[in-house]
């Protein structure tokens, strides 16, 4: 269930890019910026800094957001790049938790695609 090596954000370059021009939408746990690209599919990244916690936590965290991203991805508009920026406090949230922050993010930004803009 991991993302697929085109729905990821890799080079530096481009999350600063992100954090540089993107649009940012917060909540007390996660802060997540967005930016049209010209991919013609959404890439994603996550930040996980060491003031989160060690490497397990980091991971932990990491994964539970990728998870999310996996089930909430089929139902977004495309064309973006978006970065995940995680609050040291998301390391003691359960995965439910992280699923409904992501959903309320994404719909604030107005990611969510129209019923008929979905593919198959």
């Amino acid at each position: 269930m991991s993302l697929p090596t085109q729905l990821r954000l890799r080079r530096t370059e481009d999350f600063d890019r992100i954090r540089k021009r993107g649009r940012a939408y917060r909540h007390k746990l996660l802060l997540m910026s967005v930016l049209a690209n010209q991919a013609g599919h959404n890439r994603y990244g996550f930040i996980t800094g060491k003031k989160l916690g060690n490497a397990v936590q980091r991971n932990r965290v990491r994964r539970r957001l990728k998870a999310s991203v996996w089930l909430l991805h089929p139902q977004l508009r495309v064309g973006y790049d978006v970065l995940f920026v995680a609050h040291p406090a998301a390391a003691a949230q359960p995965y439910a938790v992280l699923q409904r922050i992501l959903q309320e993010l994404t719909q604030q930004a107005g990611l969510w695609a129209d019923p008929l803009e979905v593919e198959s």
